[in-house]
């Protein structure tokens, strides 16, 4: 087995681990645990995005349930600094914005007025809330040198009758600028450098870009395959033309959050793929650093998603990629020493098992549920395709994968992540997975015992 972490001098200068804590956030005690882990994987930063785990203080409802405290905040910080991390907090400033704006009060602050997606730029109060957030932050964490405003997948940009009018006349990229240049400014002026997703400027002409560059990183992101093939913004020709600009350039690979948006376990040939690529790109273009993204929810609305105790030999192999440029020949037999050499293998393996079992279950019903379906409509439509049994299958089939299988993932992934992750968290992610096969089961209940009712009587006469 090829050992990891093996060049002379890593290949990216700057491998920073993103911590996403809008889904499935780690207890305080187990977010201390993973700097262990994170230092023996040569990160050698962390790119914080709080979101509603964070003590606000602008606005006290922007906290979850679980939020940190203000001095977990700081204890957390200091140990990461006596390790060797940097600290890159991560506060949104234009689109993702649903942790503030879908409070009561801070509608008139949407580019949409139904949607808490995206912040009108040109509201007023607009900018003042997220200086106001941005200061909240560095109150807990004023040694940062380095601060992630987001920016990114502000799809609802230019909408509102005001900014779409601001932009006919002077441009997408004026826009953007008049909104974020005096926090840039802010920033600079502190000596903090910030930092923005670059997927909104792409198409920018060279003068705004030329302008954002001299006061703020770019950040391109893709979690699939090679940057170079890449249909999208950040394809190796965007980047390229940023770095012909002289913007300064970072880039995002992804540990976790590239597969389906509900899904539960990452797939490591696909992270190894993206992670090479990027050690590539950052060798071609001179890369400040590259961030290893682990996504919890794909935006702060959707279901939770991928468990980072579920995902810790991607984090490693991510890393080890971003280092040695290449990968280990055993990739799972190599995280895996990693793992037991720091003491995290065998919990690590029950967490993954666990989700793997959740997954298989999941589709397993999902599968039954629409051939059921199909077969209901079916008997319903032309009565001589009648008592054959097949619905009756198909239904012991369904209560078989969720009966025993969904009640046996419940009661694993309750044991597998007491105290990594809160109780109230573990259950919403498992009612997020299981509740609407559990009621979809109900209803098909009912309908197979109008279409089958003596065979139905029979199948709860053996349960």
């Amino acid at each position: 087995m090829t050992e990891m972490f093996q060049a002379s001098k890593p290949i990216v200068p700057v491998r920073g681990v993103h911590l996403d804590l809008k889904g499935v956030p780690p207890t305080f005690e187990r977010l201390m645990g993973l700097l262990k882990l994170f230092v023996r994987a040569r990160y050698n930063a962390i790119l914080v995005e709080w979101e509603d785990m964070f003590p606000w203080t602008v606005d006290e409802r922007f906290r979850s349930e679980t939020a940190y405290t203000p001095g977990q905040v700081r204890q957390f910080a200091a140990a990461a600094k006596q390790a060797g991390l940097e600290i890159i907090p991560l506060v949104q400033c234009l689109g993702h914005m649903e942790t503030p704006l879908s409070v009561r009060g801070y509608e008139k602050l949407r580019e949409r007025q139904h949607l808490a997606d995206c912040l009108n730029p040109l509201a007023d109060g607009a900018r003042e809330l997220v200086v106001a957030m941005v200061e909240d932050v560095l109150k807990l964490l004023p040694d940062v040198k380095r601060f992630h405003l987001g920016g990114d997948e502000a799809w609802s940009f230019g909408q509102h009758p005001d900014t779409k009018a601001y932009i006919e006349t002077h441009g997408k990229g004026a826009l953007y600028l008049h909104h974020v240049e005096p926090i840039l400014d802010r920033l600079n002026a502190r000596g903090v450098r910030p930092i923005l997703w670059s997927d909104m400027m792409h198409d920018w002409p060279t003068e705004p870009l030329k302008a954002i560059g001299q006061k703020a990183d770019l950040c391109p992101w893709g979690y699939t395959g090679h940057p170079d093939s890449f249909t999208y913004h950040s394809n190796s020709k965007y980047i390229a033309r940023f770095h012909e600009h002289g913007v300064p350039l970072w880039g995002a690979a992804c540990y976790k959050g590239a597969g389906p948006h509900d899904g539960d376990v990452p797939d490591l040939k696909e992270q190894q793929i993206n992670a090479l690529g990027w050690a590539e790109v950052s060798q071609r273009y001179g890369l400040k650093g590259v961030f290893a993204t682990g996504w919890s929810r794909y935006n702060t609305s959707l279901v939770q998603c991928y468990p980072t105790d579920a995902s810790l030999d991607a984090i490693v192999l991510v890393a080890a990629c971003l280092y040695d440029g290449k990968a280990p020949e055993q990739p799972a037999e190599a995280c895996q020493a990693v793992l037991k050499e720091v003491g995290e293998l065998e919990r690590f393996s029950a967490c993954k098992a666990t989700m793997e079992k959740l997954t298989d279950v999941r589709n397993c019903a999902w599968r039954e549920i629409k051939s059921l379906r199909e077969q209901i409509v079916t008997e319903t439509e032309d009565p001589r395709r009648r008592h054959s049994g097949q619905c009756m299958s198909m239904l012991t089939r369904l209560h078989h994968h969720l009966d025993k299988g969904g009640v046996q993932a419940i009661a694993m992934t309750r044991q597998a992540f007491a105290g990594l992750i809160d109780e109230l968290w573990i259950e919403r992610y498992l009612n997020e997975r299981l509740a609407p096969l559990f009621g979809q089961m109900a209803e098909l209940d009912q309908q197979v015992k109008l279409l089958e009712p003596g065979a139905y009587a029979a199948f709860l006469a053996a349960k």
